[in-house]
């Protein structure tokens, strides 16, 4: 049964409003540890290693979302998109809300941070599972010219849930002095998580499956799907995997250099003002929002590849002044700076829900989908932190990130070079894209 108008509207609306929980809970992670998880869970460590530390456990979040891609794409392309969405908010949920009542290193020692990176696995595994289900319902809800708009609200989810995360924590900050942000009012934007849930489990329970895979299970393709799709993907389709997964690597990472490293940086070597720089990249994340649905229609019009090859290409030039201008220490410039790296990162994320599902055939597509997502997500946003901090330590400037960067766009520009173009494709193709040769 074909998907009307109203029902698109409605799916895309439950899937931005769960994604947007989802995101909050996953970000606020990353916020924390920027600011304050190297002080409460690794206290014995020198403040660099320190801070290392704090992203490794953030970066843990991206080594286990594969695995939550492939255990819930395996049940999502069998059983159906919507039992995978409710799933993985429930899981996200508990393990947010157990971080926030979670001892420090001064109360339980060790166990501590075993605590942490434990409870941050879960939500990697959840958030994992996240992604493909609410793309691949937005999309294939979605009249066929308009998948790219409405594949852009669960990605719109991204930014506001930041959005959300940082206003949250601006608040703690700005109303709450240094000692009872450490002690306490940390916590609070963890255990808001538990209202957001339910809402969001409410919503999530009154959309249907997605009429695309719907049409499959009457057409009694179950009986000849794959026992093991996640198998079955990677065996036919590995070059597609590895290209949309190598699109996507530097607009990840870049997405988590300027929301987590530059945090860190600005306000500890920089010396901006830390409430500024919440405030800064909540403004960000709330311009990501238009954006990223204006370029979602957009390529409705001229196609998702012409523009993830621009959005890369321009990212590459601007590389250098970017980091320049944050240097200024001019919060003005660090402003005009994140929106010119915002317009070419959501040209290519905009899109990228429409664009990853029309690569793959339905009874694949949760699979192939998440698995290019997730593969992108360890490759570029897990270990970006990382790879920023130990760089500007062993080099001393700033210039060392630049070139990080410029090398991250080269190979998202190359490699979506080498995908097909795939707006005009009929989702109930039972061939996936081309890759191009």
């Amino acid at each position: 049964m074909a998907a009307t108008p109203n029902s698109a509207r409605r799916v895309a609306l439950a899937s931005l409003i769960g994604t947007t929980i989802e995101w909050y809970d996953f970000f606020i992670y990353g916020t924390a540890a920027a600011l304050v998880f190297n002080q409460l869970f690794f206290p014995e460590f020198d403040p660099v290693v320190g801070t290392v530390a704090a992203f490794a456990t953030f970066a843990v979040g991206f080594l286990a979302r594969p695995i939550g891609g492939v255990l819930f794409a395996h049940f999502g392309d069998k059983h159906g998109r919507k039992p995978m969405l409710i799933t993985s908010l429930m899981l996200m949920g508990l393990a947010t809300l157990l971080m926030g009542v979670l001892p420090t290193y001064a109360s339980i020692g060790v166990w501590a941070p075993i605590l942490l990176t434990l409870l941050r696995f879960a939500q990697g595994i959840g958030v994992g599972g996240e992604w493909g289900g609410a793309a691949l319902m937005a999309v294939e809800h979605a009249p066929k010219n308009r998948r790219g708009f409405y594949g852009s609200w669960p990605q719109v989810g991204v930014p506001a849930g930041l959005l959300l995360g940082n206003l949250t924590f601006t608040a703690m900050s700005a109303t709450m002095s240094e000692q009872a942000f450490l002690t306490w009012g940390w916590r609070i934007p963890f255990l808001c998580s538990a209202l957001l849930i339910v809402v969001g489990f409410a919503i999530r329970l009154k959309i249907s499956e997605s009429p695309v895979f719907q049409e499959a299970m009457d057409r009694k393709e179950q009986e000849r799907a794959e026992r093991m799709p996640v198998v079955e993907v990677l065996r036919r389709h590995p070059r597609t995997i590895l290209l949309a997964a190598g699109s996507f690597i530097a607009t990840n990472a870049t997405f988590y250099v300027g929301t987590t490293w530059i945090v860190s940086y600005t306000t500890t070597s920089l010396d901006y003002d830390r409430t500024t720089i919440l405030s800064a990249n909540a403004l960000l994340a709330a311009i990501d929002i238009p954006l990223m649905m204006a370029f979602g229609l957009l390529s409705d019009r001229v196609g998702r590849r012409v523009m993830s090859l621009g959005g890369m290409a321009v990212l590459a030039l601007f590389a250098v002044p970017w980091i320049m201008l944050v240097d200024t220490g001019v919060i003005g410039l660090f402003l005009l700076a994140g929106i010119v790296v915002q317009a070419c990162r959501t040209a290519v994320y905009g899109p990228q829900s429409a664009f990853f599902s029309e690569l793959f055939s339905t009874r694949l597509r949760y699979s192939g989908a998440t698995l290019s997502y997730q593969l992108a997500s360890i490759l570029g946003g897990g270990i970006a932190p990382m790879i920023c901090t130990a760089l500007y330590g062993a080099t001393g400037t700033s210039m060392s990130i630049a070139g990080y960067v410029v090398v991250l766009c080269l190979t998202s520009f190359v490699c979506t070079y080498l995908l097909s173009e795939t707006y005009k494709r009929n989702l109930t193709e039972t061939t996936p894209a081309p890759a191009q040769t």
